[in-house]
């Protein structure tokens, strides 16, 4: 019976031989180039943030309102085609105190995400954005907010044409 060894004869290499040039390789770099379709629906919310306007979906049959806007409604899966502009203030829905970037960088002054609840949305309906103007232990849940805009020249269609959400005081308070 033969060795699995004999049965595939060859020579094997070494890191030698590479460092040598006695083995024929090639190297190369990957081109990949691609292009993203954002859809109809995000694609029309990120038009609208370009223009300073946050935008959400109407669901006919359910009667909510959604941000961002969608094709399909989730509870009742028929077509999403209404759009509504919505205010850019809103509700502090949940937070967090992060002391640590997204690339894991350790900072002393914290970022703070938050969940905010957009007025005209239906209730648990936001958006997840960053807080600012504002010293942690002044955040909680329920605290109104508002958006600070990009200039409108420096905006790109992105949800970070909004640069943050700011604490509002409440009319009549």
């Amino acid at each position: 019976m033969t060795s699995k060894i004999e049965s595939f004869p060859g020579t094997p290499l070494r890191e030698k031989d590479f460092e040598e040039g006695k083995i024929l390789f090639n190297h190369d770099e990957m081109n990949a180039q691609f292009a993203w379709d954002t859809g109809i629906a995000i694609g029309s919310y990120l038009a609208a943030l370009k223009k300073g306007v946050l935008l959400g979906g109407y669901c006919e049959t359910c009667r909510r309102t959604v941000i961002p806007p969608r094709t399909v409604c989730e509870w009742c899966f028929r077509p999403m085609d209404r759009y509504v502009h919505l205010k850019d203030t809103g509700v502090v829905n949940t937070f967090s105190l992060c002391y640590v970037t997204w690339d894991v960088k350790r900072i002393k002054e914290p970022e703070i995400p938050a969940v905010i609840e957009i007025d005209g949305a239906s209730p648990l309906h936001g958006i997840m954005h960053k807080l600012g103007e504002v010293k942690p232990d002044a955040i909680h849940i329920g605290m109104r907010v508002q958006a600070v805009w990009k200039p409108e020249e420096e905006r790109e269609g992105s949800v970070t044409d909004i640069l943050y959400f700011k604490p509002i005081e409440e009319s009549g308070s």
